[in-house]
């Protein structure tokens, strides 16, 4: 089941469905992967019981709603909220696949949509660090709640923490400037790096009893050298900077992509170039 709740999209999420959307879908074997390593710690450890209702705030390509739908069992229900159907298409033929009925699916911008208060709990899998106002889509998830009800998300850590990601920034920063003032899908996939900020962010939004928990995990960045690195010239840090650069990064290509293989060839294993990553499994309630 789908439905449609999508109001006037901000810049944000027009930026999300015109320039992230087909790169997500092209490397959606490395992003579905990667972060389900995070996930997979994470899901068990939030004590969903058959009958409980949830929300998946960001569900993206619908795997995590998914595991989600068989933890509550055919009794319990899943909603799964993401901004971009094209997303969605996909995790409407995961969960037909699955055999799971007991999950839909809504396009939505989770900041300004309107829950009914009927969720035992609220999950989000990298999807709140790119909130415009990340106070007010806290908020909006908690609205989705019953008094006492927990939301959990994972976050990513400080990027000095995440090789995965600073490592391949690290090397394109050698032949391309930062960018400035460019085109963005939000504050970005650090912006809850900081323990104290999203301390005050949910506090803000009204939680209470908020834990912060480190999850470190090994992340698959692509099934060969010359996978990793395209998925590192479209997506993320160094993809940012790549992007920007415009013709000046066309330019410079073939030395960008020597430097990059150089950089990673110390990471290849039989699956992949295997590196590691951080997050956060941050968890608060809904006062009752």
């Amino acid at each position: 089941m789908t439905t449609t709740a999508m109001q006037q999209p901000s810049d944000y999420v027009d930026f999300w469905n015109r320039v992230l959307v087909p790169k997500f879908i092209r490397f959606r074997h490395i992003l579905s992967e990667g972060t389900s390593n995070h996930s997979a710690q994470v899901l068990p450890t939030l004590g969903l019981g058959h009958g409980d209702r949830v929300v998946d705030i960001g569900c993206g390509f619908g795997d995590t709603a998914v595991e989600l739908a068989r933890l509550v069992g055919n009794s319990g229900a899943v909603l799964g909220v993401d901004c971009c159907d094209a997303f969605l298409d996909f995790a409407r033929r995961e969960a037909a696949a699955a055999g799971i009925t007991n999950l839909s699916f809504i396009e939505a911008d989770v900041q300004t949509h309107r829950f009914e208060p009927i969720h035992d709990a609220c999950f989000s899998r990298f999807g709140t660090q790119f909130f415009e106002n990340p106070v007010a889509g806290l908020r909006n998830m908690r609205a989705a709640l019953k008094p006492g009800g927990t939301m959990t998300m994972i976050v990513w850590r400080a990027l000095d923490e995440n090789p995965c990601m600073n490592l391949p920034k690290q090397v394109i920063q050698r032949y391309l400037p930062a960018p400035e003032d460019g085109d963005t899908c939000g504050p970005g996939p650090f912006s809850m790096a900081e323990e104290l900020v999203v301390r005050h962010q949910l506090e803000a939004a009204g939680y209470e009893a908020v834990t912060l928990e480190r999850v470190d995990a090994p992340v698959v960045m692509g099934k060969s050298l010359d996978d990793a690195v395209a998925f590192q010239l479209a997506i993320g840090p160094a993809g940012e900077i790549y992007r920007e650069a415009g013709a000046l990064a066309e330019q410079r290509q073939d030395e960008i992509v020597a430097a990059l293989k150089r950089a990673l060839t110390p990471f290849k294993r039989p699956e992949g170039i295997v590196m590691s990553s951080g997050s956060w499994k941050v968890t608060a309630r809904n006062p009752r």
